[in-house]
């Protein structure tokens, strides 16, 4: 089935912490090799709710979404996880669009007509600072910021961390995924990344303050 890699129910809501949702849909395939696609919804303490690294725009799961909160932010956390962002800007036109530095001029956005209202960095923005710390981590061609919701402890990531179960993968493709270094349960950043990260070091920076937490979703 070509959807077996992802994790039912689709498009649905499902509650993993107090005030924190994910929502899994059907894989996209990068260079052939399909990867299982996941957002993660933050209900902020003033009830509105943050849309990170948001899946395909369906007018059922907004629905869903918004009897748990209004969609107040659209959070475009890496240069990779902004595509369908164009579809929810439209459904959700008080929502405010973050973006990781650079995404708005990179040209396909500019040509996808994608607007980024801000910009994020390692200093939370003041709607969120006190509930959700953030990292940037940076290198050649590479961008993520990385969201620490403190109330729920958990860690938001992209594609700074890969973890597929290689018996959901197709065989063909299950020897790269292994040398990539992203397989479960040892999954991490993929090879090209670290080497990426690795030529950059001295560009990436800590998380502000507080230790790091013990869930990751994303």
């Amino acid at each position: 089935m070509a959807h077996e890699i992802s994790y039912p129910p689709l498009n649905t809501p499902k509650q993993v912490a107090e005030g924190v949702w994910i929502v899994d849909a059907p894989p996209v395939h990068p260079g052939g090799m399909p990867l299982p696609i996941r957002m993660t919804v933050l209900r902020l303490a003033g009830g509105e709710l943050l849309l990170h690294s948001p899946v395909s725009h369906d007018p059922l799961l907004q629905r869903a979404l918004e009897r748990l909160g209004r969609i107040g932010h659209l959070v475009a956390p890496s240069v990779g996880h902004w595509m369908f962002l164009q579809n929810w800007q439209p459904a959700c036109p008080n929502a405010i669009t973050w973006a990781v530095p650079g995404l708005r001029d990179r040209g396909p956005v500019r040509r996808s007509g994608v607007r980024i209202d801000a910009d994020l960095s390692n200093f939370p923005p003041r709607v969120w600072a006190g509930e959700i710390d953030q990292v940037l981590v940076a290198g050649p061609v590479f961008r993520e910021i990385c969201l620490f919701h403190r109330p729920s402890r958990t860690l938001l990531l992209t594609d700074l961390v890969i973890n597929l179960e290689a018996d959901l993968l197709p065989i063909p493709v299950r020897p790269l995924a292994h040398a990539l270094g992203i397989v479960a349960p040892d999954g991490r950043a993929p090879l090209y990344l670290r080497l990426l990260l690795g030529a950059n070091r001295r560009a990436w920076r800590g998380p502000p303050s507080g230790s790091w937490p013990s869930n990751r979703t994303g």
